[in-house]
């Protein structure tokens, strides 16, 4: 993975990844922390442990008997006396393994500080908002299309998928921010499951151009899906490779599934622009096409021009 690609980091989480040092005991965010999910690595996002494999060692870091398949290398420590473990991918410093303590019926014990470590939910809690992040092309776009789902109660267009802390619409439409244009959306999805916009996002672009749809090139123009949790990550995962093998667009979807780190809302001008400027000759070459094929073959899923229906 390139450098340039990693996740920006705060000097304590560069000091402990790259540094190799270690947080203090029973400090970390996640020591106590037993909530259902995957924890990733905090520098390139690949996914590390089950929390079903955590357990409450008392150790003051958090503690896990068993590690996904090849996501950690194992290696001799300077000290001779431990052994360090790192992410495969990436070669952040996670922490250290021990054996032989009798703590769970593995008897191993993987020994990770929180700081090298991203906790990414399996599901929304009760309660919580429901919500989508898609990468697809120009925001303006999607945004028009997604808002006309029954259950979608809100869409907005905004960055993400970058490093810069700042972006702005000139900023990301030269391709200066790592980030990609990107809409949020709000749905109940009792009435729109997650896989149905899915379904509907991978319809409305083409996954298969590498950072370009159409006549918008540059990778602010990517296709990606940016997953909120775990069970988003799973279904997006499933379905990429199934249309694969239906070999729907003749090649191979290029569509990138990452966690949702931060999203920025994009400038006022930006928000509901179809509605806005319906006559402006790209909603009319590019947008409205796309509306009309979501007409078309989703029907079934549009909210009901009469609120009384």
């Amino acid at each position: 993975m390139d450098k340039m690609l990693y996740n920006k980091l705060s000097p304590e989480e560069e000091d402990i990844i790259t540094g190799k040092a270690t947080e203090a005991p029973f400090t970390g965010a996640y020591d106590k922390f037993f909530r259902e999910g995957v924890y990733l690595c905090r520098r390139c996002d690949s996914s590390l442990y089950k929390s079903k494999d955590k357990f409450d060692s008392g150790c003051g870091w958090p503690s896990f008997d068993d590690e996904m398949r090849g996501a950690v290398v194992l290696s001799p420590d300077p000290d001779g006396e431990r052994t360090e473990i790192t992410c495969a991918r990436c070669d952040a410093h996670l922490g250290h393994i021990f054996f032989g303590e009798s703590y769970t019926a593995k008897d191993i014990r993987h020994c990770v500080n929180s700081l090298s470590l991203r906790f990414m939910p399996l599901d929304f809690t009760d309660g919580e908002k429901s919500e989508a992040y898609l990468a697809g092309g120009c925001f303006w776009c999607l945004e028009a299309v997604f808002e006309m789902l029954a259950g979608v109660s809100e869409v907005s267009s905004g960055y993400t998928g970058g490093l810069d802390e700042a972006p702005s619409y000139d900023k990301v439409s030269m391709g200066m921010t790592g980030h990609a244009e990107t809409v949020k959306i709000t749905y109940d999805p009792k009435i729109i499951p997650y896989h149905r916009l899915l379904q509907v996002f991978f319809s409305i672009h083409n996954p298969s151009t590498l950072n370009r749809q159409g006549n918008d090139i540059g990778t602010q123009y990517r296709s990606a899906v940016f997953y909120k949790i775990w069970r988003q990550r799973q279904e997006a995962t499933l379905m990429i490779e199934d249309l694969e093998k239906q070999n729907l667009y003749g090649g191979p979807i290029v569509t990138e599934v990452r966690p949702l780190l931060k999203y920025y809302k994009a400038e006022e001008e930006h928000q509901d622009f179809f509605r806005k400027n319906p006559d402006q000759g790209y909603c009319q070459a590019v947008i409205n096409p796309k509306i009309n094929k979501l007409r078309k073959e989703w029907s079934d899923l549009l909210m009901s021009p009469n609120p009384t229906e």
